[in-house]
């Protein structure tokens, strides 16, 4: 029992440092090539645009949840 809610704290703070420490991950599709097939044609990956990375879910959600509270967050009387 112990070991199994180890586990359950552990890989979530596992993937969060992850996504701080390497927010991008190749791409699915192209295998990081940004290059992708299509009907015996190669093109331009449309999945990450020939960039060959894409950000990582855990990072984009942790971006949105940063917008959202700042944006609803008062300014410091400091800030100018």
């Amino acid at each position: 029992m112990l070991t199994a809610c180890g586990i359950l704290v552990a890989a979530p703070l596992g993937y969060w440092l992850l996504c701080l420490a390497q927010p991008f991950r190749r791409c699915r599709r192209c295998h990081g090539t940004g290059k992708a097939e299509r009907r015996g044609v190669t093109v331009v990956c449309p999945r990450c645009h020939g960039e060959r990375w894409q950000l990582r879910r855990g990072r984009r959600l942790h971006n949105a949840w940063r917008r959202t509270h700042e944006a609803g967050t008062r300014p410091s009387r400091f800030d100018s």
